[in-house]
This record gives structure tokens, sequence and C-alpha cells, in this order.
């Protein structure tokens, strides 16, 4: 490719997932279906959420933002990512790159984030349960979900910003199904260190802290539930964090293996496995995760079964 990334009729071709033609149909049917789950629990999540007032908590007000999270993280992805198995080439111009760039960072830190207010929720709710009402206001909850997502646009600003300082002039073909940080450096004609600096230190704020945020809540969190004297109580208290942790687990580990590593050790083809998971698979399992272990969603879902089929 000799023109620069500066000029506006510069195309890309993303390499997908896999290049054999056997396996093309399949994949695109297996994350078709993926996809549909994910729009279809995430919206009917935040549907429920919205309509059940039994659910207008703290901690459904962050699920909902959660789910609002993946809806747009996996859309951002996955219908693109799906071009490439039923075209002979997947195409993407510049501009539609740095876009898919741009908005892929915002939700993905933002989930980062989102996932520690949630962890944050937990901790007042079960250490400090008389005072919940009163700490978790609704202006906290506003502002702490506010903060989630600045958080997410700033640091996908200063990933793009300087992604634009640079000439890709390699080869025109991305080794990836999305236009991802490492997967672009690599096609830079001009030094990347100050690039792989930042995506190595902005990786490590945005999951580092949140994690840590995660684990002294939980260390308290597990320290007041020791202190419960009923095995009933203990396990009502277990119940309501263990979603949580199994969400905060499937996303932080596979976003660790990815970007907690300079480019030159990561391999891109392990990087598309893990890619794969915080893409596409988290943002359909949450919600099940949530609904599935949480008797609140379904009782709020039946109920809401049972008024539409009497009316």
């Amino acid at each position: 490719m000799a023109a620069g990334n500066h000029s506006t009729g510069t195309e890309f071709i993303l390499a997908g997932i896999s290049e054999q033609p056997e396996l093309q149909l399949p994949l695109f049917l297996l994350f078709l279906g993926i996809y549909v789950l994910t729009v279809v629990g995430n919206l009917g999540m935040i549907t429920l959420i919205g309509l059940s007032s039994h659910l207008h908590t703290p901690m459904y007000y962050f699920l909902s933002n959660l789910s609002f999270i993946d809806l747009c993280h996996s859309t951002v992805i996955t219908p693109k990512m799906m071009v490439n198995f039923v075209m002979e080439k997947n195409i993407i111009s510049y501009s539609e790159c740095i876009t898919q760039l741009y908005f892929f960072s915002v939700f993905a830190i933002a989930e980062c984030h989102m996932l520690a207010a949630m962890a944050y929720d937990r901790y007042v709710a079960i250490c400090s349960p008389l005072l919940y009402k009163v700490i978790m206001s609704y202006r906290l909850c506003f502002c702490l979900t506010a903060g989630v997502y600045i958080l997410g646009i700033t640091g996908s600003t200063i990933h793009t910003s300087f992604m634009l300082k640079l000439i890709l002039c390699q080869t025109n073909v991305i080794n990836h199904y999305f236009c991802d940080l490492y997967p672009l450096l690599a096609l830079s004609c001009t030094s990347t260190y100050i690039n792989e600096l930042l995506v190595l230190f902005l990786s490590a704020f945005n999951i580092l802290i949140p994690t840590f945020t995660i684990l002294t809540s939980y260390v308290f969190i597990i320290a007041s539930i020791l202190r419960i004297r009923s095995t009933e109580g203990r396990s009502k208290a277990f119940s309501t964090c263990s979603s949580h942790i199994l969400a905060v687990a499937m996303f932080f580990g596979s976003a660790a293996f990815m970007y907690l590593q300079p480019s030159s050790v990561s391999s891109m083809d392990q990087g598309k496995v893990s890619s794969v998971f915080y893409t596409t698979v988290v943002p359909m399992l949450n919600p099940l995760i949530y609904s599935l272990r949480n008797k609140d969603v379904k009782s709020s879902l039946m109920k809401i079964l049972d008024r539409t089929t009497y009316s």
C-alpha cells in the first residue's frame, strides 16, 4: 500500500478468524447465533429492568448500563466480522477502521470500570446494609456511571489520536477480524514506541486498577460474610456476588491476556481467540449469568410474562 494513512482512498482487508473455506459457513452461523442471543439478552435485560419497579435499585441500574455497554461492544465488532465469512475479501476503509477502533475502545474501557462500580455497590450492600440507600444515592450512581463513560471516551480518544499520527504502509491486510490496536500498530512504517507504551500504560490503568478495586471490595465482602452466623444468610450473600465474580473473571482474564504484554511477545493468532471471548462471547453470557443466577430477575420476568398473558 503506497499511500499513507492520511489518504482518504486507503482501504484495508481484514484477515478474519480463519481462512479455511469449509469453516466459513459454520463460523458465520455460530457468530450469527451468538449475536442474536447477545442482542435479545441485553435488550431484554434493559427492558425488564426498565419495566419492573422492583428492579429500580442501584444494583440493577448498573446492570442495565452493563447490558447497554455489552450490546454496543458486540455491535461494533460482530456484524463486520460476519461479513468476512460470506465475502471473498472483507474490505474496510481507513475511516471505518479508525471509527471501529474508537468505539470498540470506548466500550471495552467502559466495561472495565462498570464492573468495578458494580463491585463497589456489592461492597456497600453487604458491608453497610443499613446505610446502603443513603450511600448509594441516585446522585452517586449517576456520577459513577458518568465517570465510567468519561474514562471510556478519554482513553479511546488518546489511543485513536496517537494512532492517527502513524503512517500505515507495511501492507493493507490487518491480521485480525476487526481494527484492534496491536494489529494496526504492526502495519506502521513509523516508530510505534510511544503507541505501545500508551497501550501498556492505559491497559494497566483500565484493567489493573478496576481489578484491584474489585479484589479489595471482595476481601471486605468475604470478611463480612464470614461474620454472618446463619448458613442461609451466608448463602444469600454469596449468591448476590457470584454472578458478578464470574462476569469479572471472564472479561478481565481474556482482556489481560491480549493487552498486558508487549506486541512482540503477543501472538496474533492467540490474540484472536482471546479477542473473540471478550468481544462476542462475554457480551452474550453476561445477561444469561445475571438472569439465570438471580431470583429477582427471574421473578420480575415471570410477572411481566403473566401480565402479558392475562392482558
